[in-house]
This record gives C-alpha cells, sequence and structure tokens, in this order.
C-alpha cells in the first residue's frame, strides 16, 4: 500500500481540518475492512438516510448505539449463555462488534428501531438558517440619485 504525506496540505490550507483529516483515516485504513454485520445506508428523502444493520441473534438489550464526536457508533455485545446446546454448524455469528459511521456536519441521528432482526437507525441532515440559500432583493436606483453625483466633463475642464 502507498503512503502519502498530507503534511503540506495541512500547512497550505486553513479551516479544511476535516477533510484532511477524513483523507488520512481513509488511507491509513486496512484494504481488509471488517464486513461483519452487513449494512445498507440508503437515502430515504432529500435530507433523511438511513442505516440498516443486519444483527441476527442480538436482542435489543444487546445492542448499543452512541453518538461521539461526529461518530455514530454501533456495538453488539452478547451475553455468554450456556444453554447446554450441542451446534453440529453454527453460521448465525453473535461475535461481539463495533462499527462506526463518520458523520457529516449538521447530520444528527433522530431515532433508532429493532425489527425481524434488523436494526433500523434514522438520521437527518439540519441545515441552520445561516447556511440555508436566501435570495438577495435588487433594488433600484433612482436616476435623480444616480445624477446628482455624475459630474458633467464640460464643467470641470
Amino acid at each position: 500500500m502507498r503512503s502519502f504525506d498530507l503534511a503540506p496540505l495541512y500547512r497550505a490550507t486553513v479551516g479544511f481540518d476535516q477533510i484532511a483529516d477524513m483523507m488520512d483515516r481513509v488511507l491509513a485504513n486496512d484494504v481488509t475492512q471488517p464486513t461483519y454485520p452487513p449494512y445498507n445506508i440508503e437515502k430515504t428523502a432529500d435530507d433523511a438516510y438511513r442505516i440498516s444493520i443486519a444483527v441476527a441473534g442480538f436482542s435489543e438489550n444487546d445492542l448499543s448505539v452512541d453518538v461521539k464526536d461526529h461518530a455514530l457508533v454501533v456495538s453488539a455485545r452478547k451475553a455468554d449463555e450456556d444453554d447446554g446446546r450441542t451446534y453440529l454448524h453454527r453460521g448465525i455469528a453473535t461475535r461481539a462488534f463495533e462499527r462506526r459511521f463518520h458523520l457529516a456536519d449538521h447530520v444528527r441521528v433522530i431515532g433508532a428501531s429493532y425489527a425481524d432482526g434488523m436494526l433500523h437507525i434514522d438520521l437527518e441532515r439540519e441545515i441552520p438558517e445561516a447556511l440555508k440559500p436566501r435570495r438577495v432583493e435588487i433594488r433600484k436606483i433612482e436616476n435623480s440619485a444616480k445624477a446628482k453625483d455624475v459630474v458633467d466633463a464640460d464643467k470641470v475642464n
């Protein structure tokens, strides 16, 4: 894997720390990303998203959803149950996991639900009023105001 030095980017920019940190984080990750548990990210509206994670074998009490420092952290830990069963094949994985999703600015978690072995986390992007597009009024300048500022070239010479 190639190694990139992002130090020149830090020296030449102001206020783009998050972009540089994100690039550094992406480049630092190994190629072998964890694939457990599988998940979907869908766009449900213009400013709404849903993350669906397949968590078969876990109950609601085994799951944890936290938001820390612009990151959504979903983790699960199955309580050790020695129920005396003998498995010939155990294909339903109930191993502990922690999955992180980095959230963009102004994206907040609005809720989570659990149904049929799926954990659904709903997100919404809330754009502050100051960042929303707005229309600027165009004023009409009256001719009399313009005439006061204009000096006749013949009078000056």
